[in-house]
């Protein structure tokens, strides 16, 4: 799959720099470059690009009025969005327009393999035939599908279905995945209201789990509980949300020992 991708900044040295950057990502053509509102929407129209690097602060319109027309133009069929910035106070207007990522400079080549590579499964589950209704989440848009966040100096954009289990530290909740994890400062009442319970099971009053990495649910020598994540990784349970919990897990499949 080659990704056609638009570079917009009003910084000649930003744009080129990224796009030495995308150089050493297999995959990717840069086919055009903007560096004002009107030049993106031009080049948008000739080029058709997947994927638009759109800084927020450019002359003429700024990214998220930018954006607005670029959807009222091509509706579907614009670009994905990764926004390339130097303030984190726009983040969340970034996500409520459905951004793929959001990144903040200077990024590093890591950083944007990981916002590239998010946005090319973006554009293949968006190629894919439409789901059954029968076969679709019971989230009906009530329960969120991404988190945003800062951590680490990075804003990100994360699916919760990427969250493997999350725990509670005092006035924090650690965010599990496969490769990180990071701490905001929630309450787990706050978050599991948050989450589909289709997908996410509390299974102590300090741990809630996704029950799609549950490998199985243990009964342990003194008569407590364990959940064992496929990872390996025990997650205790308590035995007030045993019984209650139970058949969540035999629904999504675990195996009950």
């Amino acid at each position: 799959m080659v990704l056609r991708t638009v570079l917009a900044d009003d910084e000649p040295l930003a744009r080129r720099k990224l796009r030495q950057m995308l150089g050493e990502i297999p995959g990717v053509e840069v086919v055009g470059e903007g560096a004002s509102a009107c030049e993106v929407l031009d080049v948008v129209r000739e080029t058709a690009p997947q994927l638009l690097f759109l800084d927020i602060c450019m002359p003429g319109l700024d990214g998220f009025t930018l954006l607005d027309q670029l959807n009222a133009l091509a509706g579907p069929a614009a670009p994905r969005v990764i926004f390339t910035t130097a303030w984190d106070t726009y983040a969340l207007r970034a996500f409520e327009m459905n951004a793929v990522d959001y990144l903040l400079k200077p990024f590093t080549a890591e950083r944007l393999r990981t916002a590239v590579t998010r946005a090319i499964e973006e554009i293949g589950a968006a190629g894919k035939p439409a789901v059954r209704r029968e076969d679709q989440s019971h989230n009906g848009g009530k329960y969120t599908t991404r988190m945003v966040f800062k951590s680490r100096g990075r804003i990100l954009f994360l699916p919760v279905t990427d969250i493997r289990w999350i725990a509670a530290e005092e006035n924090y909740v650690r965010i599990c995945t496969r490769t990180e994890n990071h701490l905001l400062r929630q309450t787990m009442a706050d978050l599991e209201g948050k989450l589909d319970p289709a997908m996410f099971a509390r299974v102590h009053r300090s741990a809630i789990v996704n029950l799609h990495y549950v490998k199985e649910v243990r009964t342990e020598s003194r008569g407590d509980f364990a959940v064992l994540l496929v990872n390996g990784q025990r997650v205790p349970m308590s035995r007030s949300y045993h019984a209650r919990i139970l058949q969540s897990f035999q629904t999504a499949g675990a195996h009950v020992a």
